[in-house]
């Protein structure tokens, strides 16, 4: 199926949603030589992969994942990454908040790959054990509205592509595939793009993927989140329906700040500006937390404006559930700790 395949997309020639998902399945049983996969890589990153054929990769790619248990009305916050901003964490802090409101967010993350911290990172060194079984994650999602899915735990087959992606250097489609591949299955989810063009074809690639509610962001400062340093640049999916449209931190009621007031350093450095976040602190940081988990919510709960998510998230850090929830899954995580020792 690979020769096929690599003969097509050099011709350019589209691959269907089925044949991407057949060669990704040769790659991710290890049935593909490396210079196959890096020449498919290749022509790929030439011709400009289409819906289907992201949508059939990122199949794949669930389909060879370590299975999750099923999960119902389960939200996802994650960024591409590839934006060389360095910020901090800001998904996974909105993430913590948005799980102190009772919404149930599944978060899957890396350790950093062209950042200084990643997902894994700074939940690590806040003290969180990143590499719980499905078990015990799904056990932490439902006892305390969040679960980490460490992605090189669960996609064990992505070893087969690891050297070529590094040999190439260049970003291929499995930049992108990483947020599409969450095994939790998230119907709902925040996501966050390094590229403005990748809007819509990834709102769409998520509705094929059985996503019911997404934003798909692209802050106009190059971040791969919602930014308070310019404008954000969104396509909402709801409904079966695509929407887009350009919001500023202004119109929900927050300074505009510097990209520089944003920015991060070591996952220690991180997790105390996590910890300070969540503890009440307030300034550019907290902003920009309470524009992604405001969003975030929307997304989970449609009824809710991205403004009444805001205002809900700054509550929940005011009324101090936000730190209670970091507490939570600390306990957890010790708890657990515990039953292995």
């Amino acid at each position: 199926m690979i020769k096929q395949a690599i003969e097509k997309v050099v011709n350019h020639e589209n691959l269907t949603f089925e044949e991407s998902e057949a060669v990704l399945d040769e790659i991710m049983n290890g049935e593909a030589s490396e210079v196959q996969t890096a020449s498919l890589l290749t022509a790929l990153t030439a011709k400009n992969p289409t819906i289907d054929e992201i949508a059939g990769a990122a199949a794949s790619m669930r389909s060879h994942a370590l299975a999750f248990p099923e999960t119902k009305d389960v939200l996802e916050i994650v960024g591409t990454g590839g934006d060389h901003a360095n910020t901090f964490n800001i998904s996974t802090t909105s993430a913590i908040v948005v799980a102190a409101t009772g919404t149930q967010v599944a978060k899957h993350g890396n350790r950093a790959a062209s950042s200084k911290s990643g997902a894994a990172d700074v939940l690590e060194a806040l003290g969180l054990d990143i590499n719980e079984t499905p078990a015990v994650s799904y056990e932490s999602l439902q006892e305390n509205n969040l679960a980490f899915l460490f992605a090189q735990e669960y996609h064990k087959s992505m070893k087969y592509v690891a050297t070529v992606r590094k040999q190439l250097g260049f970003r291929t489609i499995f930049n992108i595939l990483g947020p599409l591949a969450n095994p939790a299955h998230p119907t709902h989810q925040l996501l966050g793009v390094y590229d403005e063009t990748l809007l819509e074809p990834l709102a769409n690639v998520l509705k094929k993927l059985g996503v019911t509610n997404a934003m798909v962001v692209h802050g106009r400062d190059g971040l791969d989140e919602m930014t308070t340093a310019d404008e954000t640049a969104v396509v909402e999916l709801q409904d079966d329906h695509l929407t887009k449209y350009t919001v500023t931190p202004e119109q929900f009621g927050l300074k505009r700040r510097q990209r520089a007031d944003l920015v991060g350093g070591t996952p220690e450095a991180n997790a105390d500006i996590t910890r300070r976040i969540l503890a009440g602190d307030h300034g550019p940081q907290r902003d920009i937390v309470l524009l992604n988990a405001g969003a975030a919510l929307h997304v989970a709960h449609p009824a809710l404006s991205i403004q009444a998510g805001i205002d809900l998230a700054a509550k929940t850090i005011d009324d101090g559930k936000a730190f209670e929830e970091l507490n939570r899954l600390l306990a957890f995580s010790d708890k657990r700790k515990d039953v292995v020792a």
